[in-house]
């Protein structure tokens, strides 16, 4: 029980996505173990000890609140709604030029150089973001590829990770079952993380081994996606800039490849 305990306590993030079985596994001991353990320190079940664990990680309002907090803010004046956009993005491209970040990033662009390959994991809108982050990553000689599936599907992503990759994980708050997997192969893995997230309470600032953040200018409004492009643009460039050879032969690369598709005059 005691191994149960510890295990538990040391790994937080991987238990979330773990059945009482595996972390019988993983420990050397029995699921019915697993289960004494958990009641023995106060749960009903390994349930409940989940939500506890998601409730210490999860600091978020609903998206509904944060919308309703936003527009009652911006009315039905577009100036203000531009006046709302700049003071965002202008605080989070500060915050990214902060000495923490900026160690953050240095420290990103390191791990990514020598990466065999380039994970960008995300779901709902960061989803999106990291499709094209992977893409931009391709682009420029880092082959990449995306972790942005839900629910069991993500499994059929999460089986390309090996080992010698390193895996960019999009967060804003709380630590969800996608993640909390993700994190768990990494680990299985030793495949480092790097976090951009706009929270620091964030989790993955305390798992990843690079971390950026660029919070939002008010945490009660609505999460906008632009500063984590912008991070991610300047990763890309970062790259490049470390080894200006490797983007310019991809791209001449493509180049090259796209005169032979495009139809001849």
């Amino acid at each position: 029980m005691q191994l149960v305990a510890e295990y538990i306590r040391d790994n937080l993030s991987a238990t979330l996505s773990q059945s009482a079985l595996e972390i019988a596994h993983i420990t050397d001991t029995s699921d019915a173990t697993v289960i004494r353990t958990v009641q023995a320190v106060g749960f009903t079940g390994l349930r409940d000890l989940k939500e506890t664990i998601e409730g210490f990680f999860i600091a978020t309002n609903s998206p509904t609140a944060k919308m309703a907090s936003t527009t009652s803010d911006v009315a039905n004046d577009a100036d203000t709604a531009i006046d709302f956009m700049v003071e965002d993005q202008l605080n989070a491209m500060l915050e990214l030029g902060q000495p923490h970040n900026r160690a953050g990033m240095r420290k990103a662009v390191e791990l990514l150089s020598g990466a065999n390959r380039i994970g960008v994991s995300g779901i709902g809108a960061s989803g999106i973001i990291a499709s094209y982050a992977a893409r931009l990553f391709s682009r420029s000689g880092y082959p990449a590829y995306e972790l942005n599936r839900t629910g069991i599907s993500l499994a059929e992503q999460l089986i390309e990770v090996g080992p010698g990759d390193v895996i960019v994980m999009l967060g804003h708050g709380r630590l969800h079952r996608e993640a909390s997997a993700t994190v768990a192969e990494a680990e299985r893995l030793s495949v480092p993380l790097i976090g951009i997230v706009t929270s620091d309470k964030s989790p993955l600032i305390k798992i990843a081994e690079a971390a950026i953040v660029l919070p939002r200018s008010k945490s009660d409004q609505v999460a906008l996606h632009a500063p984590m492009m912008c991070c991610l643009e300047t990763m890309m460039i970062g790259l490049a800039a470390a080894n200006p050879a490797k983007p310019l032969a991809t791209l001449e690369r493509i180049v090259e490849i796209r005169n032979r598709i495009r139809p001849k005059k």
